[in-house]
């Protein structure tokens, strides 16, 4: 055996030889501590430092403090001395739902959750537990005295140089409804279902069925609200067919929420809605006026936002700008005579005239703006020279059409007939010549300045930002409550929500920071 076999056989003899216990054993494991959940445990718990000191918690409970909150005191009967079950404080369920609805929470019973769990609710509730009914019924409950709580927030701002009524923006947004889109139906079947309802509402006192008292009570109360806007939907397709000369078969309603209207959506679909309508001074943009309206349109809003300004703060703004949407003759007649700077997107009538001429087979070189006036005569010449003589005036408000007309005959042995007045076999060609009133044109005038462009680009970033936060932040994208009043009672919430949460950002916690220095 050479050298070589032997090492090798030295080598196995070691490798084949017994491990000692020591070396064999495996590696050494981590000692943790292990988590124990079947506890309970006592704790020490300071509810002050639950948040921090600038938490907006703290700010929405110091705003709502420094208000007067009559109106939802008043209800309450308990008092000192009596028996009774106390209530909630109203300050605290204002500030709950103020601080809620800034988190985007819409829902009394989510609400209700987080006071036992999440620092900011329990800090506003002083670790005690409100009743998700409480919650609710306060929400609706207090109209007058909401509205009152949004003018006295608006005063606060204004008195700390928050609010300025010099140039205010204006604009709608559609909001969804709650109610499906295929919950809408029409008054025969709407009429079943009222009948298959007043059955049941005879026949709920039937002494046979036997139910605990508390069951009873809801479904009876459930029957009847079914009832209740059944009736109402029928109403409501009335009044869908009267103001849009609808007929039978188009006019609809949704049981579920009667007052809802189908409105277009800014994705090009339609879905049950309401019309938000905000307005916005552009200092700092604070929602000054907020509405709510069925109509899917904007033009016959914009009077009535004017007038809830002026409610709001005893004053109209010096500057009204608003979109195309708003801008019609009505409008600005009226802000005319109540002395308001009026801003807003008119077309030009020649451009509406062409666009009509257009459809009708006219050809561009024939449209109404290539036709010459001549104001000596009163008269328009043609492109291909014919005279068109005035024939008559129309009065509208804030405008005259006149209207001026070629000879039948010449215009039937024009070789450009074709291309001018195809489909006018009767007539000769006609044009409108629009004399506006002296406020309408200077209007026109104002719009056709750079200082009037200028004003009006700063509509969309103010008017706009509101309508932006409210949904997107707040999460208001659809109501959670049903019907015109109460769907407008959260639209208040959101917009004071909204006006408090500029005033956290824009005084309070300046405020504090100065104070900390």
């Amino acid at each position: 055996m050479n050298q070589a076999e032997e090492e090798l056989t030295g080598l196995e003899r070691v490798s084949s030889a017994p491990v000692p216990p020591a070396v064999a054993a495996s590696p050494v494991q981590p000692r943790v501590k292990p988590v124990d959940r079947c506890q309970l445990t006592w704790q020490m718990l300071d509810v002050e430092r639950l948040i921090e000191p600038d938490h907006a918690a703290r700010a929405i409970w110091e705003l709502v403090g420094r208000l007067k909150l009559d109106g939802f005191y008043a209800p309450i009967e308990a008092v000192e001395g009596s028996a009774g079950r106390t209530p909630w404080d109203p300050r605290l369920l204002v500030s709950l739902w103020i601080y809620a609805y800034s988190r985007g929470i819409s829902s009394a019973r989510e609400i209700a959750r987080r006071c036992t769990y999440e620092p900011a609710f329990q800090w506003l509730c002083g670790l005690g537990e409100v009743n998700h009914h409480t919650l609710s019924d306060f929400r609706v409950g207090h109209d007058a005295s909401l509205r009152e709580l949004f003018v006295q927030v608006l005063g606060v701002l204004s008195s700390e140089g928050l609010v300025s009524l010099e140039r205010v923006m204006h604009d709608g947004t559609r909001i969804k409804a709650c109610a499906g889109a295929d919950s809408f139906r029409r008054e025969e079947r709407l009429k079943k279902h009222l009948g298959a309802a007043r059955k049941q509402v005879e026949a709920m006192g039937d002494p046979r069925e036997e139910q605990p008292a508390r069951k009873r009570a809801a479904q009876e109360r459930a029957v009847r609200e079914r009832q209740q806007r059944l009736e109402q939907a029928l109403e409501e397709v009335q009044k869908v067919r009267q103001a849009k000369r609808a007929d039978k078969e188009q006019a609809r309603a949704s049981p579920s929420d009667p007052q809802a209207r189908v409105m277009k959506q800014s994705n090009g679909g339609y879905a049950p809605s309401y019309n938000v309508q905000l307005s916005t001074e552009a200092s700092n943009r604070i929602i000054v006026g907020a509405g709510v309206s069925q109509s899917g349109s904007d033009y016959g809003q914009l009077i009535g936002a004017v007038a809830r300004i002026e409610a709001n703060l005893a004053k109209k703004p010096g500057q009204l700008v608003v979109d195309g949407g708003f801008t019609t003759r009505e409008n600005i007649m009226s802000m005319a005579e109540q002395g308001i700077d009026f801003f807003g997107s008119l077309a030009e009538v020649n451009q509406r005239i062409a666009g009509q001429k257009g459809k009708r087979g006219v050809s561009e070189g024939f449209y109404t703006d290539k036709f010459i006036y001549d104001a000596q005569q009163n008269v328009f010449r043609c492109p291909a020279g014919e005279t068109l003589r005035h024939k008559g005036r129309d009065f509208r408000l804030g405008v005259t059409l006149h209207q001026y007309r070629a000879p039948t005959e010449r215009c039937r042995l024009c070789k450009f007939q074709s291309k001018c007045c195809p489909g006018n076999l009767h007539h000769g060609r006609s044009v409108i010549r629009t004399e506006r009133a002296p406020a309408m044109q200077q209007f026109a005038d104002k719009m056709q300045t750079e200082a009037g462009k200028a004003v009006y680009r700063q509509r969309g970033p103010v008017a706009e930002f509101p309508n932006a936060w409210i949904k997107d932040k707040l999460g208001l994208r659809q109501f959670r409550l049903r019907g015109l009043v109460k769907v407008r009672l959260e639209v208040l919430w959101a917009a004071l929500t909204y006006n408090i949460q500029q005033w956290i950002r824009l005084s309070w916690r300046a405020g504090l920071a100065a104070a900390s220095n």
